[in-house]
């Protein structure tokens, strides 16, 4: 079978092995001059299984409250004149209902184990290497009445599999030392004990590479998709700068770009863009790094090692398809580095950027068939595309190849 595989994020280069693999002809459409460069680029690097809550939650409207006063908040609305905006915004409050909460947390996280465990798999297999950092992870504290809070939230990961301990500051600082100097300002962590941490992007590349060399996929950079050409309820091709584009099945992945590509072709995917912050900084020669991934759970900023770099990373902001940003939506991270890793980097020398997550109202991803017979869906990974990736990329592709995914797809699929 020849298989298109439209974006070459980590989702669409994931899917790309996985039918090579089982023998398709897979030829990858990316629009930038590289793989991996959008969202792929941008996480904060924290393959995380032991953070898998919807952000469709009882706390969120408040939340989103409070930002339209113009507190700093970790979830924050732009109000514009989007119509999308509202209609998907009606559909995430609706998910923020104790009892749909919790259901969705469950369901990211079957997923994400999942995927965690076919990309062990994988990394074994083919041996990519890619600044991996195997330690678990640290959901951080700095205050005691948050941190009970946290204990019982985290005991519904606990309850289905994720393995987790309680560290006092002491317990902390031992783990890893950059939090020795700062032990009075912290309340105490979760450290879930199976997640990891290392940088996406290096990883795209080198299995993009891999998939070139070793497996026959082709790899066309610069090629934008722009519509998808029905005939019946079947695409008959694809639409791109460089002409259309044929092939027996296609593969969305596209990230934020997806719900545009399939209106194209008359389908509606629930999947708006959650602006994230990112910067990165070259770490100071004899400062002291932190060595273990985490997130500091009152501001959510994420941070990680990525070789001689740290990621630090924070907010969702709604405010539709737009990439750009000012220094003052960095104050969170930088506020919080400063704060707690003071010495471990140069702050003169930080790389910014925006990023877009497609998120979808409820926070699972959409996989597999919908109208149309040869357009499998492989979108909507929200602020997980990391951690998810190598499970939806296998499941999609068994899905192609007339085989039963391991997963059960109760709240992955169109029609959920």
């Amino acid at each position: 079978m020849k298989a298109l595989v439209l974006g070459g994020g980590v989702v669409g280069v994931t899917t790309a092995y996985f039918l090579a693999q089982a023998g398709h002809e897979v030829t990858i459409l990316e629009e930038k001059d590289g793989l991996g460069l959008e969202a792929s680029a941008g996480n904060a690097g924290i393959v995380a299984p032991g953070h898998s809550f919807a952000w469709a939650s009882p706390a969120a409207p408040a939340m989103l409250l409070r930002s339209l006063r113009g507190d700093e908040t970790a979830i924050r609305v732009r109000l514009t004149a989007d119509p999308q905006l509202y209609a998907w915004g009606l559909r995430f409050l609706r998910e923020c209902m104790p009892a749909r909460a919790r259901r969705n947390t469950l369901i990211k996280l079957r997923l994400c184990q999942y995927s965690q465990r076919v990309m062990n798999e994988l990394v074994r297999a083919e041996g990519i290497d890619y600044h991996a950092v195997a330690k678990g992870a640290l959901y951080l504290y700095r205050d005691p009445a948050l941190l009970g809070a946290g204990i019982k939230k985290m005991a519904l990961l606990a309850e289905h599999g994720q393995k987790q301990e309680i560290l006092d500051p002491a317990g902390v600082a031992k783990l890893d030392p950059v939090f020795e100097p700062v032990r009075g300002k912290i309340a105490g962590a979760i450290r879930d004990l199976g997640d990891s941490s290392g940088d996406s992007h290096l990883f795209t590349e080198r299995l993009g590479a891999f998939c070139r060399d070793r497996l026959g996929v082709t790899i066309k950079l610069g090629a934008r998709v722009t519509a998808l050409r029905t005939g019946g309820d079947r695409i008959d091709a694809v639409v791109t700068t460089d002409g259309p584009l044929t092939a027996d099945s296609y593969v969305l992945a596209l990230g934020v770009g997806s719900a545009g590509v399939a209106r194209t072709a008359g389908v509606s995917l629930p999947i708006y863009p959650a602006k994230g912050y990112s910067s990165t900084f070259p770490l100071r020669p004899g400062g002291l790094a932190p060595t273990v991934p985490g997130v500091d759970e009152q501001w959510l900023v994420g941070w990680s090692r990525l070789g001689d770099r740290l990621r630090l990373t924070s907010t969702a902001e709604f405010a539709g398809y737009d990439w750009g940003w000012t220094p003052r939506d960095f104050n969170n991270i930088l506020r919080f580095a400063r704060d707690v890793f003071p010495d471990a980097v140069d702050f003169d020398r930080g790389e910014y950027r925006a990023c877009l997550r497609p998120m979808t109202p409820d926070g699972p991803p959409i996989l597999g068939l919908g109208r149309y017979r040869n357009l499998f869906f492989n979108c909507g990974h929200g602020h997980m595309g990391w951690t998810m990736a190598c499970g939806t990329a296998r499941i999609v592709a068994d899905l192609m190849s007339g085989r039963m995914p391991e997963l059960d797809l109760d709240g992955l699929t169109p029609r959920r």
